[in-house]
């Protein structure tokens, strides 16, 4: 049989690549889009290929909308087909607050954040059929459960497009499932070193944050679940079940947690 296709945005690099890798390993065949800047980081290509999973890299600027109209026509020229999986994973993540919030931030962060995963998943739907059953896995932030004020315009996207996520599954049924995952503190940036993740995870109720590979295998879950359309799976650690004041990197200098 002829593995499934998924295509995955911002693919190439991190807890992108890591969704590749799992999803290689449960038989996809991969599409891998990234900014036209980025690259496959090191032995991605290797591990896709070591799984048996054909691949292909395509690059566009998800707050171009003509490159989102795009890129789906883009990935059936490459792989002489179409997705039955999108994980939106691709995102911007820049820092503003209430009090410095300016409109070009809201605006860049929700065509990235919310109107391309949306625009990719009613796509991707128009070719859904009795056929060509869909699914459609949007990474979401552990954040919307409780959202503070740190990443203003970054959060208020992902709390647009969680509520999407169950519009769409509602609109799109019986052929297309819409479901998201929802992450904690996974991979450090150069704010954290280890003694900070490590300080970071003794906040969550588990004691624990959330590995590249678990984050994965939720997408892997919710790929094959055919009962489940709707959902959101949160993999962080028990992060949303408190109210954090302010994001983990301020949290040592103002407290913990409710």
């Amino acid at each position: 049989m002829t593995r499934p296709l998924a295509l995955v945005t911002g693919g190439c690099r991190r807890l992108g690549a890591a969704i590749c890798i799992a999803l290689a390993d449960a038989g996809y065949d991969l599409a891998i889009h990234s900014s036209p800047a980025s690259a496959p980081e090191e032995g991605l290509s290797e591990r896709l290929t070591a799984a048996g999973a054909a691949w292909h890299h395509l690059t566009a600027d998800l707050s171009d909308a003509a490159a989102v109209e795009a890129l789906l026509p883009a990935v059936h020229r490459a792989a002489a087909r179409w997705p039955a999986l999108l994980v939106n994973n691709a995102a911007r993540f820049d820092y503003d607050s209430p009090e410095t919030v300016r409109q070009s931030g809201l605006i860049d962060h929700y065509a990235v954040n919310c109107a391309a995963p949306v625009l990719l998943a009613r796509a991707l739907a128009a070719i859904a059929s009795a056929g060509h059953p869909v699914a459609i896995v949007n990474i979401l932030d552990q954040r919307i459960a409780a959202p503070n004020a740190d990443q203003f315009s970054y959060t208020l996207s992902k709390l647009a497009l969680s509520e999407a996520t169950t519009i769409l599954a509602r609109q799109f049924a019986p052929h297309v499932r819409v479901s998201a995952v929802a992450p904690g503190l996974t991979l450090p940036t150069p704010d954290y070193d280890a003694a900070r993740m490590a300080r970071a995870a003794a906040r969550m109720p588990l004691e624990l944050l959330a590995d590249p590979a678990e984050i994965a295998e939720a997408v892997v879950y919710l790929a094959r679940a055919r009962a489940v359309t709707g959902q959101t799976l949160f993999v962080d650690g028990g992060a949303h079940l408190r109210h954090y004041p302010r994001d983990f990197l301020y949290l040592e200098s103002e407290g913990g947690a409710s």
